[in-house]
């Protein structure tokens, strides 16, 4: 019997111009030990290895993220879409890559674009001078109101607009001001999240002075107001599009899909069937320093550990994904995408409030006033 759950590939691209003092990602500083060939090599036999894993499955999306995946050269991204495309059946799917403002160049993005890329996620988190500096990023206002039209001329036409919000010293007229400058440009997409203080960064150990709780509620309040203003759907808790342009991978992840995860760091979560045809579900990484990752890879595969989930935590994974998603998720995909019965979804939810999360035959989702306190609502299933 086919495996019913979609299968996404995620490509993880570790280097970065400078690393961000916000950022816990697997990221590390473009030095010595970027090689672009040695790493590309890595990955397409790194793919091959999961192919052999998951063989006979189509790809529904691919997206290249990091780091900043644009320092690749665009022939780079190309040698690896063509590797995906010899073992994965696939057409027009969405193909995403993450850039940033300051690592942008016209014939290079246009080469993304040639190579196959059809989506751009640029990182502009924001419009306003020294909120982009106390941010560590390397590119300025006017790079990051320039970069737009130049996804555009080289091809681009599917872009989203990463925002951050809460930001040291903000308040809610520049806000809104990134928002109103982002909303201008009109792309179908843009993601606008909270900043956050995670571990292991340069702002954990040095904190900065953020909105506080009531500062930062009125904020996300009134910008998301404005972005459903000028036609900006809410379909996730950070996701807003017009014309329902959703970006495909991401849905794939809060529906609870499949993914292969390659690059130093990548995890991925693959379901299989075992002898009796029941799903087993499995999550998967890959080493994490990208030298020790590229060694591994070329010498035959580059994992380095998998954990198989139980029922339980099959139910709470999906749960915490799905609950994202404005419009929740079917029940016919929660059972298709775990291989568990309804009844095990209805048991784990049974103590929470019906005027918070609702669930019939159908769906699982929110209520209004349930999305309004998502967070209360996960906390009560870990």
């Amino acid at each position: 019997m086919p495996n019913p759950v979609p299968l996404s590939l995620y490509v993880h691209i570790p280097w970065c111009v400078r690393k961000c003092p916000y950022c816990d990602f697997n990221s590390h500083e473009k030095n010595a030990a970027f090689d672009e060939n040695s790493y590309v090599d890595a990955l397409l036999r790194d793919l091959e290895m999961e192919y052999e894993r998951c063989r006979r499955r189509d790809l529904g999306s691919i997206f290249f993220g990091g780091g900043t995946p644009s320092l690749f050269s665009a022939s780079a991204i190309e040698r690896v879409i063509a590797g995906a495309r010899r073992l994965f059946a696939f057409d027009d799917i969405e193909i995403t890559l993450e850039a940033n403002p300051g690592a942008f160049e016209q014939e290079k993005f246009t080469g993304f674009c040639q190579a196959g890329v059809n989506r751009l996620s640029i990182g502009v988190q924001s419009f306003n001078r020294e909120h982009l500096k106390t941010l560590g990023r390397i590119h300025d206002e006017q790079q990051a109101r320039q970069a737009v039209d130049t996804a555009r001329a080289a091809g681009f036409d599917n872009i989203n607009l990463d925002l951050m919000f809460a930001l040291p010293g903000q308040d809610l007229a520049q806000a809104l001001a990134d928002i109103e400058t982002a909303c201008g440009f009109k792309v179908p997409h843009i993601s606008f999240y909270q900043l956050t203080i995670e571990p292991n960064t340069v702002f954990h150990k040095h904190r900065p002075v953020l909105p506080d709780t009531d500062q930062s509620w009125e904020i996300q309040t009134q910008c998301q107001q404005r972005l459903q203003e000028n036609g900006y759907h809410q379909y996730e808790i950070s996701a807003y599009a017009r014309h329902d342009k959703h970006c495909q991978h991401n849905l794939n992840y809060w529906r609870f899909g499949d993914y292969i995860g390659i690059g130093a760091g990548a995890h991925g979560k693959l379901s299989q069937p075992d002898e009796n045809g029941a799903l087993t579900i499995q999550r998967r990484w890959k080493a994490r320093q990208p030298k020790q990752y590229m060694q591994m890879a070329l010498r035959g595969d580059a994992l380095s550990g998998r954990q198989q989930l139980e029922s339980h935590d099959i139910v709470v994974e999906f749960l915490l994904n799905a609950l994202r998603l404005k419009q929740g998720v079917s029940i016919d995909t929660f059972s298709s995408n775990t291989g568990l019965a309804p009844s095990e979804l209805e048991q784990a939810v049974r103590n929470i409030d019906k005027e918070l999360l609702l669930i019939d035959k159908d769906r699982i989702r929110t209520s209004e006033r349930g999305y309004l306190f998502l967070n209360e609502i996960l906390e009560q299933l870990i």
